[in-house]
């Protein structure tokens, strides 16, 4: 089976990193790349890193070309996929979309952090969200994938173990989450010049990050009700990768930390639980769909630390939103994201 594939919004980070990695995959062929900036001009004059790989050009979407595929992935800024997914829907087509459009139930809140109206709130309900490490099987069946944010991915999977065993105090937990460049999209910015971030770093939305809903919801889902979380996001001076280091108080002192996060994560084929004392480093998840975790207890105290690392452009979007389309269709969850890491 050839699954055929079509990307809305495919000039940005994240729908390029979609293209490298699908055309590396065993199962899936990209029939439709759109751009309305772009439309006519070849995808490897402006992503030359596709040349022999993609030999598309960019086109104008269109709803009877986006219908004729398989599956259609959105990589397009928050409050595009709204107004062309449900036609998409009603023609038996699947979609992943990479935006926040569908992430968040509640359609007031999501109003209120992205600042407009929500264009198909009635499809809200069934979207799935698509963290598979918690939601697989309602993955395998669903039309409608919302894929997670990067912070919010680095921050589920790091407390999952954690949540699902009651053993910390869910009233109050801290993330402190470090993001490359890339998190901020492609467009031209000039807080995202190099001469701007270089030699620096620095917090931001200290008082407020529009992924913090997301989070609050992925974690109450997981622990069975609210969890008090502080979350702080940083930009790092680097192109790609993601940082995080989560708090918490312990409940259950007797708990052997290392043993609850092997075994939870022994099944899973994109966590990787490292050795006891371990610090991962972004560097050993570059390119590749992975997020590494180290858990620890200073001083054998009552606090948890959970240091994880991820790719954002990779296990923190494209690269998930592919394993989400491999388990929708049957396919091994593997399939086209089993390269290692890029080093250096």
């Amino acid at each position: 089976m050839t699954i055929k594939v079509a990307i809305v919004g495919a000039t940005g980070y994240t729908g390029a990193e979609l293209l490298r990695l699908l055309s590396g995959h065993p199962e899936a062929s990209v029939e439709v790349i759109t751009s309305r900036g772009e439309a006519g001009r070849p995808v490897a004059e402006l992503y030359p890193n596709l040349r022999g790989s993609c030999e598309l050009r960019f086109s104008e979407p269109d709803e009877q070309q986006l219908a004729g595929c398989d599956v259609v992935f959105f990589a397009t800024p928050h409050g595009v996929a709204q107004a062309t997914v449900p036609a998409l829907l009603a023609r038996g087509v699947r979609v992943i979309d990479l935006s926040a459009d569908f992430r968040i139930r509640d359609v007031a809140l999501w109003e209120q952090w992205y600042n407009q109206p929500h264009a198909a709130p009635a499809l809200v309900a069934d979207a799935v969200y698509g963290l598979p490490e918690v939601n697989r099987a309602a993955i395998r069946e669903a039309q409608l994938i919302a894929c997670p944010g990067c912070y919010p991915t680095s921050v589920q999977l790091g407390l999952l173990p954690l949540l699902e065993a009651g053993c910390i105090d869910t009233r109050d937990v801290i993330a402190n989450s470090a993001s490359g460049a890339t998190g901020a999209g492609r467009q031209a910015s000039v807080a995202t010049l190099l001469t701007e971030i270089s030699d620096s770093f620095k917090a931001y939305a200290a008082s407020g990050h529009r992924h913090l809903p997301e989070i609050e919801q992925g974690l109450a889902d997981i622990a069975g009700g609210p969890v008090g979380l502080t979350f702080v996001p940083h930009l790092l001076p680097i192109n790609r990768g993601i940082h995080t280091t989560l708090y918490a108080n312990l409940s259950d002192p007797s708990v052997d930390l290392q043993a609850l996060f092997e075994d939870r994560f022994a099944d899973e084929p994109f966590v990787d639980v490292l050795p006891a004392g371990s610090h991962p480093e972004t560097r050993s998840v570059r390119g590749a769909n992975v997020a590494r975790i180290a858990v620890h207890r200073p001083q054998g105290g009552n606090k948890v630390v959970v240091l994880v690392v991820e790719d954002n452009l990779t296990k923190g979007a494209s690269g998930q939103a592919i394993q989400c389309m491999n388990i929708m269709f049957g396919l091994d969850e593997r399939a086209g994201l089993a390269a290692s890491a890029l080093l250096p």
